[in-house]
């Protein structure tokens, strides 16, 4: 007995003491778990032990997940010399790891929509893909391997540095860029805002690998970044797999250094001057305003929209209407710290823009004797809210715009601007316009000695944790229908039918918030009655927006923001069309007014003066233009037509000269004898009732013909002698370089799907194609470079084109790379892992894009065009899984002679060889 009794207690012992283990294992797992932190319409936050906090957002309507990783760091961090670090650390974050070496080529595999994205105080990551828990395993393990595991290596920085600089050099060429780069320069005398993002050539050029590790280390951590899921996921077994790839990463033992930089209050008026090559004028205004997170900041946007907006806002009417200018604009930053708000007009070379200037500042300074009426605030608060309600409707849209708030402080500020901005009042715009629109608080003006001053005190940046402890937010939105983009499933889905000519195609479906969207395409002209009418046709579709019958432009605006849409009518000199975005409770209404915008527009004097101003500014704005100087160069010769033919190609003198030459008469005589809707497509994707939209659009544009014959206008192949040619364009940092050659080829020939994936593995996919891989990644010679293939759909005229843009003194070797990696894709091919790979990342990538409701829209729209259904795609990609490594390159050999491509380039080749001479 006294023996077993020994045993029983050593059995409750042992018993005991393995209850007490599993207990502490079960609580250390728990404890490891993610935290739930809180909940506001739909989204959900959470937070790792390690400090990752991460956000999910299911929304089972799309077929697509978008994981988006915002690390909290950008051109605000860095230090003296640093400018540019944290936009060059995004380059070489996509270098690659020891378990993921080829990052480009794992993102074109799998289709994805990638890309990373730098500002003042962010850097995010992302990508869009087909919704399986297979892709969003690899895109979690991809992204918490590079968030601690990148390279950032010195042979990847030597190749990088270059193309940042070619990046850098790309943003140079543009007048109104390099304005407003200067604008900020001067406003902010302290504080990093004042540095561009992409940083200081010098910087640039000079960058310590050494120094841009620590920078690495110290910021891509858990505990500075926010990961962010949106789209089509299992919420529980997504937080698991979150926990599973980011939980085993440490939370780091480093501190981030605190930033206290502050900008000063302004005491007077600043001013600078760019004086550069260029073809048009500028004028900008910068004032300091509060930071993102801030109380005045939905009063300071709806100012915006009332001094600026088109064309309804008060510096349209001073400067635009008054022919002193072709566009005015504004926009805040929305940053962590008080940043600024830039008003800027584009002014054309003939123009004063000190009288622009002038116009500017007076209509700004009169909103102090009449301030913001009742109806400007509404119709700003209407146009604000319906930008942020169709953005909501969006799961992939909300998982990027919420890098912009997480930046901010805190991703909840979405929802509160929102809020913010429905309370907002017109004694609240007033209130910050005087506060905040003082001339001692604005970066344009000269010091002016005052015995009193007035300045502007910016307020520092709110609390945002104590802000937003208790915040809730309101009702998620609604959840739509899961959805299989497949072609089969589209074609049974949608239903086809002919009103009066009109072919339609109506896909309905439950969405998310009852988003819905639809494309109309209307056709109309023969090659005949439309010589030397392309201006008057191009004109008319600009002017169709302008005003109606029953609308003004303005009122056209109102209503569309009233409807909750955006709508884009739009016309040229062979079609005219629409594109809508709305909900189902508004698309009858908005398809009505597109029908009126259409049907009975007004082409009002003043609008078309207005538009033919900015059509001539624009093309004078081409001139010294590297890419338009080499594309209008390549155009030409590639597409011999004579002159006043529909496809003939004109040099800017002439473009200018016909659009001199164009009354208003003619844009109305265009209007009445092409616009009709006999023969047209119309697509809907989205929740709406079929039969109530097919009996709509046969009662809008059923029986309304075109008073001219339709012809469609073919498309002819152009066997032309192929030519090498450089054109200077003096002043421009940033050169371009174009190659290509016409093909005798249509979509149904047999070789159109090898073509259509070695043109994908030559230049197409995500910085992974052999051009790609050759200029930018190893050479370093090129920020963008591709390739593009096309054949006709009707008839037997194709294209195959390649361009990229570069610093004027690498022509020689860019052009050099070109040759050679086209001259190894045709002479060696391609392997077979290639051709596998390839055909992966195409065929998903498809299926991306089917996802998306307006490219399904415009998709449905082409097909009915062309009399096929979605079976056509389902069959063309099933010929590209057939392809042989072998039948690419036979494909390729056949159509693509490099002794007969032709080369244009364009940049400031003189300057170049002057350097390299003084050199």
């Amino acid at each position: 007995m006294t023996e077993g009794k020994s045993i029983t207690q050593l059995l409750l012992r042992a018993s005991c003491a393995l209850t007490l283990a599993c207990f502490i294992l079960i609580s250390a797992a728990q404890a490891q778990s993610p935290e739930r932190v809180t909940s506001v319409e739909g989204i959900t936050e959470y937070r790792l032990p390690n400090g990752l906090r991460v956000l999910l957002f299911p929304d089972p309507t799309k077929q697509t997940i978008t994981v988006n990783i915002t690390y909290l760091v950008g051109s605000r961090h860095e230090n003296y010399g640093e400018t540019g670090m944290a936009h060059l650390l995004e380059h070489l974050v996509f270098k690659g790891t020891p378990k993921h070496p080829n990052i480009p080529q794992e993102l074109t595999e799998r289709g994805s929509r990638p890309n990373g994205t730098t500002s003042y105080d962010r850097t995010n990551y992302f990508e869009t893909f087909a919704a399986t828990d297979d892709n969003l395993r690899w895109a979690l393990d991809l992204e918490s391997d590079r968030m601690v595991n990148s390279f950032i290596a010195k042979k990847d920085l030597d190749s990088e540095f270059s193309v940042v600089r070619n990046e850098y050099e790309s943003g140079e060429n543009s007048p109104i860029n390099a304005l407003i780069k200067r604008l900020m320069e001067a406003s902010f005398a302290w504080h990093n805002y004042g540095k561009d993002t992409i940083g200081e050539r010098s910087d640039i050029e000079n960058v310590n690998i050494e120094r841009l590790q620590a920078f690495y280390k110290r910021y891509y951590q858990p505990d500075n970044a926010v990961l962010m899921i949106a789209g089509k996921f299992d919420e529980p077994k997504t937080l698991e797999m979150v926990k599973q790839y980011f939980g085993p990463v440490p939370k780091p033992a480093r501190e981030l250094p605190r930033l206290y930089t502050n900008e000063p209050t302004q005491d007077g008026e600043r001013t600078v001057a760019v004086r550069r090559v260029g073809d048009i004028q500028g004028v900008g205004v910068a004032y300091h305003i509060p930071a993102g997170s801030h109380p005045d900041f939905a009063a300071i946007q709806a100012l915006g929209v009332v001094l600026a907006d088109t064309p309804s806002g008060r510096l349209h009417k001073a400067v635009v209407e008054t022919k002193k200018a072709v566009t005015a604009a504004n926009f805040q930053f929305q940053t962590h710290d008080p940043g600024a708000s830039l008003f800027y007009a584009v002014v054309p070379k003939d123009a004063s823009v000190e009288a622009t200037r002038d116009a500017i500042l007076q209509t700004i300074d009169d909103l102090a004797k009449n301030p913001p009426t009742a109806d400007e605030v509404e119709r700003a608060r209407q146009k604000l809210l319906k930008n942020i309600e169709l953005a909501s409707n969006n799961s992939d849209n909300i998982g990027l715009t919420m890098s912009e708030y997480i930046a901010m402080g805190d991703w909840r500020l979405y929802f509160l601007r929102r809020d913010r901005l429905k309370k907002v009042t017109p004694e609240d715009v007033k209130r910050v316009a005087a506060a905040y629109l003082k001339p001692s608080n604005r970066t344009v003006g000269l010091f002016i000695p005052t015995p009193t001053p007035d300045r502007a005190e910016i307020p520092p940046r709110p609390d945002v944790a104590a802000m937003l402890k208790d915040y809730k937010g309101e009702a998620p939105v609604a959840m739509g229908e899961e959805f299989d983009p497949s072609p089969a499933n589209i074609d049974s889905r949608t239903s086809r039918s002919t009103a009066s000519g009109l072919k339609l195609a109506l896909l309905s479906k439950k969405t998310r918030g009852g988003k819905v969207v639809a494309r109309l395409s209307l056709r109309f002209g023969n090659e005949k009655d439309l010589l030397n009418r392309a201006d008057a046709g191009s004109l008319a579709g600009g002017l169709l927006m302008r005003g109606t019958s029953k609308r003004t432009r303005e009122q056209i605006q109102d209503e569309i923001d009233k409807l909750k849409a955006r709508v884009n009518v739009f016309g040229a000199s062979t079609q005219a069309g629409a594109m809508i975005e709305t909900t189902r409770e508004n698309l009858p209404a908005v398809m009505r007014l597109v029908a009126e915008i259409l049907r009975e527009p007004s082409f009002p004097e003043k609008e078309f003066e207005q538009l033919k101003q900015n059509r001539i500014t624009g093309s004078e704005s081409q001139r010294s233009e590297p890419i338009s100087v080499a594309f209008n160069a390549f155009s030409r010769h590639m597409n011999p037509y004579p002159k006043g033919h529909f496809g003939y190609v004109r040099t800017v003198d002439e473009s200018i000269a016909d659009l001199k030459a164009v009354t208003l008469d003619d844009v109305k005589k265009f209007h009445s004898d092409f616009y009709g809707a006999d023969h047209g497509e119309l697509a809907v994707v989205g929740d709406f009732d079929d039969k109530e939209i097919a009996k709509l659009a046969s009662e809008l544009f059923g029986g309304w013909k075109s008073s001219r014959p339709f012809t469609r206008i073919p498309q002819t192949y152009n066997n032309v002698e192929p030519i090498n040619k450089s054109f200077e364009t003096p002043d421009k940092a940033n050169a371009f370089f174009l190659a290509g050659i016409n093909l005798n080829l249509r979509d149904d020939d047999p070789e159109y799907p090898a073509l259509v994936l070695g043109n994908y593995m030559l230049g197409g996919g995500f910085l992974n194609s052999r051009l790609a891989v050759r200029i930018r990644q190893k050479d370093g010679l090129s920020y963008g470079v591709g390739s593009s293939f096309g054949a006709g759909e009707l008839d037997k005229s194709g294209s195959f084109l390649a361009n990229a843009i570069y610093a004027p003194q690498n022509a020689a070797k860019l052009e050099a790379a070109f040759k050679e990696e086209l001259a190894r894709a045709i002479k060696d091919g391609f392997t077979p892992d290639e051709v596998e790979k390839a055909k992966s990342g195409w065929l998903k990538s498809r299926q991306v894009s089917r996802a998306q409701d307006n490219e399904l829209a415009g998709a449905l729209v082409n097909r009915l065009y062309l009399n096929r259904t979605l079976a056509w795609d389902a069959e063309m990609e099933k010929k590209v899984e057939a392809l042989t490594p072998e039948q690419i390159q036979a494909a390729m050999r056949k159509h693509i002679d490099p002794a007969r491509i032709t080369i244009i380039k364009a940049g400031d080749f003189a300057k170049a060889a002057q350097k390299q001479a003084n050199n």
